[in-house]
């Protein structure tokens, strides 16, 4: 039955998200090494002084003293306790709530008062996702994300739910499937930082009630299928053709508007037109430095003479 059992756990670490391989570890107990050598060492010296005193009664060491050594050492051992520094520690006395102790050392009465919980107040790590979840565009997407929370209230974690650790993964994956099924799938890829602000305070709102807090809620990575993805890159590509075409036809558009401005001064003035004509012929010959041959009724505008028209025109128009 044990080796069913090891089994089936192996098998469901195996078909365990990716991203759970960073929870907090619930089976890792740092502090039982304090407390074993504690209990070692009160078990022992209990041990060593009970027998001490029935030799110093009996003179003797007998049966029924290393007996009785032994039952008072047991019970000390059940009675004398310590906690770690993070540590709270729920105690029932016959099944009833009694009280919330830790850390340092505390007493329980053997037999009529027990440990129902030792509740780890350190920040907690949950790692957590949604597989191939639909969107509200109806697109399966992937999303992992990390849930760092802690247990404030140890009463509540050990009396409002049955284990506080999984159930804490259970709603943040329900939370997280519940946002993702009300965005679309570009809501989602673009709106991290709103999506991990809804989640935390849904989450914290199931979890309060257990005496959990939740710190903060991170979005690790979103994983579109590869078919979508050449979609929307393609539409990303569309658009941002379509803004430049966009932004070039206004640029044409205020040209235009400068060329028909230009037109009109010209119509109005024939030596502007002129003065241009030469400005072209001369910026033609300054790059290449070759010769340009033309009709010679242009080359009348070169002249002194004409030049000196030109200046005497553009001075009677001012």
């Amino acid at each position: 039955m044990k080796k069913r059992t090891e089994k089936a756990f192996r098998d469901a670490d195996q078909k365990a998200s990716p991203i759970e391989k960073y929870n907090s570890n619930v089976d890792r107990r740092t502090s039982q090494n304090g407390p074993l050598v504690f209990s070692a060492f009160v078990a022992v010296a209990v041990f060593l002084l009970v027998m001490a005193a029935g030799f110093a009664l009996v003179g003797d060491f007998t049966v029924g003293g290393l007996a009785v050594a032994f039952l008072v050492a047991w019970a000390a051992t059940m009675s004398v306790h310590i906690a770690m520094q993070w540590e709270k520690i729920v105690v029932f006395r016959f099944g009833r709530f009694s009280r919330v102790k830790g850390p340092g050392l505390y007493f329980t009465i053997p037999f009529i008062e027990q440990t129902a919980l030792k509740a780890d107040q350190r920040i907690m790590v949950t790692g957590f996702g949604a597989e191939e979840t639909l969107t509200s565009d109806l697109v399966p997407i992937n999303v992992d994300a990390v849930l760092f929370w802690m247990v404030w209230d140890a009463k509540k974690a050990c009396l409002e739910v049955e284990n506080y650790y999984n159930s804490v993964s259970l709603a943040a994956q329900t939370a997280l499937r519940d946002a993702i099924g009300r965005a679309s799938v570009s809501e989602v890829a673009i709106r991290r930082n709103q999506l991990d602000q809804e989640l935390q305070e849904v989450i914290e709102e199931r979890t309060s009630v257990w005496g959990i807090t939740v710190l903060s809620v991170e979005i690790r990575d979103i994983v579109i299928p590869q078919g979508l993805q050449e979609v929307m890159s393609a539409e990303a590509q569309a658009e941002r053709e379509k803004n430049a075409r966009m932004v070039l036809a206004e640029v044409e558009k205020d040209i235009s508007a400068m060329l028909v401005d230009a037109a009109n001064v010209y119509e109005e003035n024939e030596l502007a037109v002129r003065l241009r004509t030469m400005h072209l012929l001369y910026e033609s010959v300054k790059g290449s430095g070759g010769t340009v041959v033309i009709p010679s009724a242009y080359s009348e505008g070169f002249s002194d003479a004409a030049l000196d028209k030109a200046i005497d025109g553009l001075k009677s128009g001012k």
